[in-house]
């Protein structure tokens, strides 16, 4: 994100008191008073206290839902509570003034979290809380589904939704102004009451909570007005044209993926509409400088710059197929021709511009820019949040491990097979064992253990074998069915072990099934998947050499995932745990 020191704009004197634009930035103004000046007032005052510009930086979060940190799988994970904290730690450190927003759903992993989860939520949701209050120093939090995971009298700090009355027993807090970088900021929050229902919690209208949000804010100052939205964009964009005054609106609900975000504001009257993406894989920032009154404009800064430039390259290339085509056909007007021809000379100056110079700032007025930030491994860590982290694994494990004492996974049905472990396997098809023991499937559970993990409900399914299986494994039980044995892949087989291989009709599968594979090798863990690719990994001499001749040439997963690498990077950031 550029940086910059915009000129000077000096007020030319105070406008009528109480009006107010859709943007709401037509409200008279004193910037340098100590509160808004909102009825008339010296011209001369005005230009003595507003000749400098207010600048501030606003980062967004939504949907953590419980996320501390990606899985470390992928070849490049997205999302890590410590990178967030470190990046905003440094911002504030360059002298940024910053305020932290987050849209709601923060604190679990579930809507509704199951008994087994809850010791392990419960040190999770504590340690995010700790987090947004200590090292982020949120400004202001939304209400979300995923905050009521563990009971009402469980959510916490207290969060701004207006259209929820304090009687519900959760704990809200009042819209409320605050201060960034000497500019006075209204803050106010709302939820869509459909989300609410399943909790048998009533949300009045959100249009009118906005409104009146809206009309006290001003009246205790506000110079913009940010709205916490936890609804959908529809239902955010509905909002935004009912009600009047907000300047920009965080979209808290469905928070999209990051290949799916969108990287500029939605613009519906004079309110932006932001969404980051969802479990703080990409986080949103706001640049804004505030100079004088009127609206306010949505500056091209590099990161749109780069959305606006790709744009106008596909826009350009169209155009160019078409003029080849348009000037071989002799039935072409050729004014229109000319036309399309000046059309194409005008993109190529606007692209040329920007990448010149893809910070514009306007003459006048307010601006803001937007970068929305992929949160990637080679980002460096916060120290402090980082030894939390590890300190919260260390804790969730016993706490888990106290919880699980005793428990034993249910027996099979008569007559159905269980989980016999691979030292069973190894009797007859020691070749086929040998085979897997060079693959990754071996180490599966040491992966684990290097990160105090394997006792960690997050993690510990995809790396045991016949995880929650009737006469499989479960966190107490599971010493001889560590790893992702044979029995993953091909099934239980405690009664081919018990026929020596003699059972009719079979009850193990030679081949797995590509659904069966994609329960753990999906694009949250693993982003490199390809069926046929993964099983020339594990298919070889002394387990499945014919099949594994019949899948033939082509890319093995470990290619794959070693140009994913490659392409992402294997540098880890700073004080980052790898």
């Amino acid at each position: 994100m550029s940086r910059f020191n915009p000129p000077d704009d000096r007020l030319q004197g105070c406008r009528h008191a109480g009006r107010v634009s859709r943007g709401g930035l037509a409200i008279a103004a004193v910037l340098g008073c100590a509160a808004l000046c909102l009825s008339s007032c010296s011209a001369s005052s005005t230009a003595n206290n507003s000749s400098k510009p207010k600048a501030f930086t606003v980062f967004m979060t939504t949907e953590l839902r419980g996320t501390i940190e990606p899985c470390g799988c992928n070849s490049d994970p997205l999302g890590d509570i410590a990178r967030t904290t470190e990046l905003i730690t440094r911002t504030r450190q360059n002298g940024r003034d910053v305020l932290v927003l987050d849209g709601g759903s923060l604190l679990y992993s579930e809507v509704r979290v199951p008994d087994y989860l809850k010791a392990q939520e419960a040190l999770k949701s504590s340690l995010i809380e700790t987090i947004y209050r200590e090292q982020l120093r949120a400004s202001a939090i939304g209400l979300g589904p995923y905050d009521l995971g563990a009971g009402l009298a469980m959510v916490r700090p207290p969060r701004q939704v207006s259209n929820v009355a304090s009687q519900s027993g959760l704990a809200v807090e009042p819209p409320k102004v605050v201060d960034a970088g000497g500019v006075k900021i209204g803050i106010f929050g709302v939820i869509a009451p459909a989300a609410l229902v399943p909790f048998g919690i009533k949300a009045s209208a959100p249009d009118q909570a906005a409104l009146d949000a809206v009309a006290s804010l001003r009246k205790k100052g506000a110079r913009l007005i940010i709205g916490l939205a936890h609804m959908t964009r529809p239902e955010a964009a509905k909002l935004a044209r009912a009600v009047s005054g907000i300047d920009f609106l965080l979209v808290g609900q469905k928070a999209p993926e990051p290949d799916q975000i969108t990287r500029t504001a939605q613009r519906i009257g004079d309110t932006y509409l932001i969404a980051p993406a969802n479990r703080g894989q990409v986080i949103t920032r706001l640049d804004v400088t505030v100079r004088g009154t009127g609206p306010l404009s949505d500056a091209v800064g590099e990161a749109r710059a780069a959305v606006e430039i790709a744009a106008l390259g596909q826009r350009m290339a169209a155009l160019n197929r078409d003029l080849a085509g348009w000037k071989s056909d002799p039935s072409a007007d050729p004014d229109f021709v000319a036309a399309k021809e000046r059309e194409l000379v005008e993109l190529e100056k606007r692209k040329t511009s920007l990448q010149a110079k893809p910070l514009q700032v306007p003459d006048k007025g307010s601006f803001f820019t937007l970068e929305q930030i992929s949160i990637r491994k080679g980002l460096p860590c916060n120290g402090p949040v980082n030894e939390a982290k590890q300190a919260y694994d260390r804790a969730a494990g016993q706490a888990n491990s106290k919880a699980a004492a005793g428990k034993k996974p249910p027996l099979p049905a008569p007559g159905k097979p269980g989980y016999a472990g691979v030292d069973e396997c190894e009797n007859c098809h020691d070749e086929a064992v040998e085979f897997w023991k060079k693959t990754r499937h071996f180490k599966a559970w040491e992966t684990l253990e290097v990160r105090n993990k394997q006792f960690n409900y997050d993690c510990i399914s995809c790396h045991v074998t016949g995880w929650d299986q009737p006469g499989g494994s479960n966190l107490a039980v599971n010493e001889n069915l560590r790893d992702v044995q044979c029995e993953v892949c091909h099934g239980p087989g405690s009664i081919h072990v018990a026929e020596d291989g003699a059972d009719e009709p079979a009850t193990v599968v030679l081949v797995p099934p590509e659904a069966l594979c994609v329960t753990c090798h999906n694009s949250e863990h693993s982003d490199t998947f390809d069926y046929r690719a993964y099983l020339r990994n594990v298919t070889g001499p002394g387990h499945g050499e014919e099949f594994r001749a019949q899948l033939g040439d082509g890319p093995t997963g470990r290619e794959l995932r070693r140009a994913a690498l490659e392409k992402a990077g294997k540098s880890i950031g700073a004080g980052c745990v790898k």
